[in-house]
């Protein structure tokens, strides 16, 4: 073959070499291109119908303006209710647990944003052998072979599993950050509400204790008219029985305020009986508000975690049906290696020691019995799930502002009632005591009468303290806690490809 002749065929090998390697990233682009569309649906916030007010709304207690209440323990005006609540953010393990869970649904998305990126890996080897005397390959000769390289692989997210993949963890850990909302808000309603459990112990204590010594001193004027023959014993026993029922009552009282104050204890991640001192002294019931703001139903969808919460669930399932569907695709990945190798150690990183390839990986699945498709409609089965269980969760959060509206309402109505047949009690006590000491009525008057004032009292303290509850549950059904600046954290997961990562 001539000079000319090898110079043709050497041009038309580049020729073709060329044409080869413009077709293989004409293909490389269009794939590339496919990938800016991603399968599977793309995600839409369901629309829920909610109607524009509360039942209860038309109260005079209760103000329509938007309820974003962040630190809403503080309508009460108790110093020592606001620094105990401080400390549950920070002492009560729940709360720790659904921090913890917020960094292992973090640390879920870094997995998952990590596929966007080349995986390499280094290896080194040094191996002794010895082929056999006998075998097809005889010579018996034994050798060290040398070896170090670097292997990469890079899957292109040609229709959005990865992408999908990302936005499914992403969704995840909104979810873990909305759960860590929730659990603070239950956590901190749940020591409010054991706060003023044991301040209405105390008031019952306070109220029955008061009887008491109201009853020793009948008992003693009644002891009294006995000895001078102005009473029978009939009344002195009467006496006697009303004053032992009322002592029977405090033992109980002050179990239920023991059971209190462990139970703060507890929810401040401390050991039971380790508060101080002066938490266990007697205070009054820190009085409600005489208004609060309520907002409308519509603010649910926003102030609520819960809510919030069952929403980034099913926006981290819609997006599972993307990766499913991805495997119906094509995989496409490019990878290479590059090593040295040689029989002996000082020739290792010579020129004639190097090896090396590289190139592109085209993955189908042609045929798997249906499995992929099933995977689909597992997912969408699940992904119906999650819009019911949404739906199912504002329900039921509208459900518990009706309901404890209505506790709230009618728990102010009924303590007023109480605060009034206190006070007449008390008057009818008084008039009957005076009576009886004049002798101008019998003793079964001043019984009644006390056990009238006695149980009277015992109710106020009680209505006193559920008034506090359930308006602490009201805070708690309308979201209380919700700040719209606290999701600074999640908007700040919001990257979708490699270079947003950069």
């Amino acid at each position: 073959m001539t000079v000319e002749n090898i110079d043709a065929e050497d041009r038309r090998y580049r020729t073709g070499k060329f044409r080869w390697t413009t077709h293989l990233a004409g293909m490389l682009g269009l794939l590339l291109m496919a990938g800016c569309v991603a399968v599977g649906p793309d995600y839409r916030p369901p629309e829920v119908g909610i109607s524009e007010t509360w039942q209860q709304g038309g109260d005079p207690a209760l103000v329509p303006t938007r309820a974003v209440n962040r630190r809403w323990w503080a309508a009460f005006k108790d110093p020592l209710l606001d620094g105990l609540v401080a400390q549950v953010e920070t002492n009560n393990l729940d709360v720790r647990q659904s921090i913890a869970r917020v960094r292992e649904a973090r640390a879920n998305l870094g997995v998952a944003r990590g596929t966007w990126w080349p995986e390499a890996n280094a290896e080194g080897s040094a191996i002794r052998q010895r082929t056999s005397e006998n075998g097809l390959n005889s010579g018996g000769g034994t050798e060290t072979l040398y070896g170090a390289g670097l292997d990469a692989s890079w899957e292109l997210d040609l229709f959005g599993r990865i992408g999908r993949s990302v936005e499914s963890a992403r969704a995840d850990y909104q979810a873990s950050e909305e759960d860590r909302g929730d659990v603070l808000i239950s956590m901190q309603a749940e020591l409010a509400r054991t706060y003023f459990d044991m301040r209405t112990f105390q008031a019952r204590l306070a109220a029955a204790e008061g009887n008491i010594s109201s009853q020793q001193q009948v008992l003693k004027l009644t002891q009294s008219r006995f000895k001078n023959g102005l009473a029978t014993g009939l009344d002195v026993a009467q006496a006697e029985q009303v004053l032992a029922a009322s002592q029977a009552e405090v033992p109980p009282l002050r179990v239920g305020l023991t059971q209190a104050i462990n139970t703060l204890a507890v929810l401040l991640g401390q050991i039971p009986g380790s508060l101080p001192e002066e938490l266990g002294r007697p205070a009054p019931i820190p009085v409600p508000p005489p208004r609060v703001a309520i907002g409308v139903p519509a603010d649910l969808l926003r102030q609520r975690p819960d809510i919030r919460r069952a929403e980034r669930q099913l926006a981290a399932q819609t997006a599972r049906i993307g990766v499913a569907t991805a495997d119906l695709y094509p995989r496409l990945s490019l990878s290479g290696t590059f090593a040295f190798e040689a029989i002996d150690a000082g020739d290792l990183l010579q020129g004639g020691s190097k090896a090396f390839g590289f190139g592109p990986t085209l993955r189908w699945l042609l045929f798997d019995g249906g499995r992929v498709r099933a995977q689909i409609a597992v997912e969408d089965a699940r992904t119906e799930q999650a819009l019911l269980a949404y739906e199912q969760t504002v329900l039921n959060a509208l459900n518990e502002v009706e309901n404890t509206l209505s506790q709230y309402l009618n728990q102010r109505t009924r303590q007023a009632a109480l605060d009034r047949s206190v006070q007449a009690a008390q008057r009818a006590l008084r008039l009957a005591t005076r009576l009886y000491r004049d002798g101008l009525v019998d003793f079964q008057n001043v019984l009644d009468a006390q056990r009238a004032l006695f149980d009277n009292e015992n109710q106020q303290a009680a209505a006193r303290g559920n008034t506090s509850i359930f308006l602490v549950q009201l805070y708690k059904a309308l979201g209380g806690g919700w700040d719209p600046a606290s999701n600074a954290t999640t908007d700040n997961a919001t990257e979708e490809t490699p270079e947003e990562n950069k």
